[in-house]
């Protein structure tokens, strides 16, 4: 017998919903609605500030469920993942205070917070790669005047879930990139609450959710305008999955060896070990590394990479000035064009705002001493071999300081239909490179989903084994470099 689920994956580009068919240990994916996900950016006595219109969200997801349920039939479960840090603040009444600020506003101060706590004692605690949008440092500079009406902060994922259900919660895979929790014991750290409590003079610890880890039962489902039950005519569901979509997408990976490294390849770009403790040492700290939590207890160590959303900007402007490329067109014009020509640093703080990235990867190689990409093409093969390049120095760096050897790298998620990315990406690691699902974090989404609900059983590994059966994957065997990426490295970092 077949049963239904629903995976919500919400990206900072794009929100759709997935309704996964699980029959006979396997997935079959069915997108019922795909909506744009853009912030708006909106004046204030402060200036512009972006925001997510999270309303607009909130109406594409119910359209999404209810196509789900009218056109393949009673849904068991739903989970709900987004991107990290981003958060609501809530009422007495449980309403929502004003639009969630985005992650790309220019608005926090973090050495403000390091004069109250050095960031050596900071990543002591959280264990947290130092990014200006982490949702400790948006607190710092929150509007004193919200705070003092604030009587709940919720996550993205988890104000969406308590919309559905009435039910605050935390999750801890996304709560665990804010820099309030520690990733040793998965509890909110007190040293930090205190200090961003006296930042704010108004202490904190009252306005954060019950911590629930993933795989967690929130409750039933009982939004207005939805009429949901599960296939013996209970209540839907809502399952606490690995809310923030790396922690879901690490779930997908289909390794059948334990020496893999992954790169969850989207707007950003993740790359990492799957680790049984955080790495807390000066090493990881220095190297910018991060320690976030995933599914079973697992730690995702792993480094920010600015990921497609600097090529996807690119295509934004190029298309706002009239010319209409499409995809496919455009990476086969930037496989012919010559490798490794003009190469950035595509972690460069001047390709996080939105804008005219082709003209900042111009400047930016006019700036290095290299010559400025010619046309679209070269601009897009420039994008591709520094993403690469910093995918090589990633993995390196992840698993020098965690002590770990890799022997696979494997690659999943919208990126990877980028066939010259992957291969890339191969050439450059020096490693073999499995590429799959597309889907990655829907489909580990609803694995932590059908398990919750009695569905599947069995660990991670239990798991992976029906990603595998759900999945096409494509192998990738990296060619003879002679040197050039050796020499790209030196050119971008010395």
């Amino acid at each position: 017998m077949s049963r239904i689920l629903a995976a919500v994956d919400l990206g900072a580009s794009s929100g759709r919903v997935i309704a996964g068919v699980l029959t006979d240990g396997r997935f079959d994916l069915r997108e019922t609605v795909r909506f744009p996900n853009r912030p708006y950016r909106l004046p204030t006595p402060q200036g512009d500030r972006l925001h997510w219109g999270v309303l607009g969200m909130w109406g594409s997801i119910l359209e999404g469920l209810r196509t789900a349920a009218r056109d393949l039939g009673p849904i068991e479960s739903i989970g709900i993942d987004t991107w990290a840090v981003d958060y609501g603040l809530l009422d007495a009444n449980g309403e929502l205070i004003g639009n969630p600020a985005s992650y790309r506003c220019a608005r926090t101060r973090p050495e403000q917070f390091f004069e109250a706590m050095p960031v050596e004692e900071l990543f002591e605690l959280v264990g947290l790669q130092i990014q200006p949008f982490n949702t400790v440092f948006q607190l710092a500079v929150e509007s004193q005047e919200r705070l003092q009406i604030a009587q709940r902060i919720l996550l993205m994922p988890d104000l969406l879930g308590y919309w559905l259900t009435g039910r605050p919660v935390a999750e801890v895979t996304n709560a665990s990139t804010t820099g309030l929790l520690d990733p040793v014991t998965r509890r909110w750290q007190p040293t930090v609450l205190d200090v961003v409590g006296c930042q704010f003079a108004r202490p904190i610890e009252h306005l954060l959710p019950e911590l629930v880890e993933p795989g967690t039962v929130v409750g039933p489902v009982i939004a207005p305008d939805l009429d949901l039950h599960n296939a013996a005519g209970e209540p839907t569901q809502l399952v606490a999955v690995g809310t923030h979509d790396t922690a879901s997408a690490i779930v997908a990976v289909p390794a059948e060896r334990d020496d893999f490294a992954y790169i969850s390849c989207g707007t950003w770009s993740l790359v990492g070990l799957e680790l049984p403790e955080p790495v807390l040492t000066p090493a990881a700290r220095e190297a910018n590394l991060t320690n976030e939590l995933g599914v079973d207890g697992t730690v995702r160590f792993l480094k920010n990479v600015m990921g497609l959303w600097v090529f996807n900007e690119c295509l934004a402007t190029w298309r706002n000035a009239g010319h209409e490329l499409a995809v496919a067109d455009l990476v086969a014009a930037a496989a012919a064009a010559e490798p490794l020509r003009t190469i950035v640093d595509i972690n460069d703080a001047a390709f996080f705002p939105p804008g005219d990235m082709p003209g900042r990867i111009a400047e930016c190689a006019t700036r290095t001493g290299q010559p400025a990409p010619r046309n679209e093409a070269e601009t897009a093969r420039c994008v591709f071999d520094s993403l690469a390049l910093a995918y090589r120095q990633a993995v390196r760096q992840v698993a020098d300081v965690a002590g770990r050897d890799v022997g696979v790298v494997h690659m999943l998620g919208g990126g990877i239909q980028n066939r010259l990315l992957c291969q890339l990406t191969a050439d450059a690691t020096g490693l073999p490179v499995v590429a799959g699902p597309v889907e990655g974090t829907a489909l580990g989404n609803l694995v932590v989903q059908a398990r919750a609900v009695g569905l599947l059983d069995g660990g991670l590994s239990e798991l992976r084994q029906v990603v595998r059966a759900s999945s096409h994957l494509v192998n990738y065997t990296p060619g003879p470099t002679d040197g050039c990426w050796d020499a790209a490295e030196r050119r971008v970092w010395g």
